[in-house]
């Protein structure tokens, strides 16, 4: 399955934003543009977001054209955007169609996540009895509390020091000062991240991510269609794996609460299909919603060994000049995080690296890249891209 075109809009905070239909209809033009061919071509679509009310894909969608096709809307928390592009490669692969469209797009009010319907039982109702079980009540809002609770959980097992988290996110800021489409591109130091409110456990507010609104879509075609139509076929994706949560999930602690057994499921997954080892990977966009994610998700996708990310961390293994760029683009952290379009975003950014077009951000001698995208609740989906000669 192609990549074969890719495109977004700028990330902004909500007091900026546009209307949802808007972005996406900017993010579509401009996958379109990439991949070189008409709206009238594309024969599905899938359109990722959270909040909004059903059929907002066809709001989105209809704001290029209307074609007729099926355009299905999904919604999978924080993974919505790579749920779709699942869903896309999914069609392509069995035949189904050939040319199929991605999409993903939030228009995010401000504040931090909570549930929208009190008069019904909250997906989080289970992981939180878990939470307040292992780390006790809490006021701060629910994500910050599984994410942050994973983090403390962490640094208690290996001794992790807060400075240690502090500069992912000072990494993130610098990296996605390269990244027009990102929202904050200025830089901080490790001491103005600590001296930022604490939220919960290691956490302060500057290491965790942003409401964000934005908008990004993805053209995913077969090697044929690529070819019969002229378009660009160097970049495939050569694996990819959608996981959800088991009972570990609910048994093995904090992190196991946030994904790290799903992601590290779906990432062996990819590694064994595509016959990869991760060592051989030089860039990653992983769901770095919070600095405590990162961390985590480090082990959880084989990039260093378990118990180890904060050598990993202090040896500049996850930036320019070390072992694997993570977040080139900023991440959730920096880039922002509208839920449902991250993971298209994270899905341009490698593209353009995968081409060699990511400007001031490329990272030298890329052949492979990997997508790491997980939401709450629980999904995660990792994707193993390859620059195809």
């Amino acid at each position: 399955m192609m990549v074969a075109g890719v495109g977004m809009v700028p990330f902004t905070t909500p007091s900026k934003s546009e209307p949802y239909d808007v972005m996406a209809s900017g993010a579509i033009r401009a996958a379109l543009a990439d991949a070189g061919i008409e709206f009238s071509q594309v024969q599905q679509a899938y359109a990722g977001y959270v909040y909004g009310d059903s059929t907002s894909g066809q709001k989105a969608l209809y704001g290029v054209g209307r074609t007729g096709i099926p355009v299905i809307n999904v919604n999978n928390n924080c993974s919505t955007g790579s749920s779709a592009l699942w869903l896309a490669r999914q069609a392509v692969a069995s035949g189904a169609a050939d040319c199929v469209l991605a999409l993903g797009f939030e228009q995010m009010q401000r504040g931090a996540l909570a549930d929208k319907w009190e008069d019904r039982p909250s997906p989080f109702v289970d992981f939180m009895a878990v939470a307040h079980q292992a780390r006790g009540e809490s006021e701060a809002p629910f994500a910050a509390q599984l994410f942050g609770g994973a983090g403390a959980e962490y640094a208690e097992k290996h001794g992790t020091a807060p400075e240690t988290f502090a500069r992912i996110a000072v990494k993130a800021r610098q990296h996605a000062a390269h990244n027009p489409y990102a929202v904050f591109r200025d830089p901080v130091a490790v001491e103005e991240v600590l001296a930022s409110p604490t939220i919960y456990g290691p956490l302060t507010r500057l290491q965790c991510c942003p409401p964000t609104c934005g908008a990004a879509a993805a053209v995913i075609t077969s090697e044929e269609f690529a070819r019969k139509h002229g378009l660009r076929s160097d970049v495939a994706i050569a694996a990819q794996a959608l996981t959800t949560d088991t009972p570990v999930s609910f048994e093995g602690g904090m992190p196991a609460l946030v994904g790290y057994d799903m992601a590290k499921a779906a990432a062996d997954q990819v590694y064994a299909a595509a016959s990869v080892d991760p060592r051989d990977i030089r860039v990653v966009e992983l769901h770095d919603c919070f600095t405590a994610n990162e961390l985590l998700s480090y082990e959880a996708l084989g990039l260093t060994e378990e118990g180890t990310a904060e050598k990993f961390v202090m040896d500049g293994d996850n930036t320019y000049g070390g072992r694997v760029v993570t977040n080139p683009s900023g991440g959730l952290l920096s880039k922002g995080h509208p839920l449902g379009a991250t993971g298209l975003a994270q899905c341009a950014e490698l593209t353009w690296q995968l081409r060699g077009q990511a400007e001031a951000r490329q990272v030298e001698d890329v052949t492979l890249a990997l997508q790491h995208n997980i939401g709450l609740g629980g999904a995660a989906v990792v994707t193993l891209y390859e620059k195809v000669s």
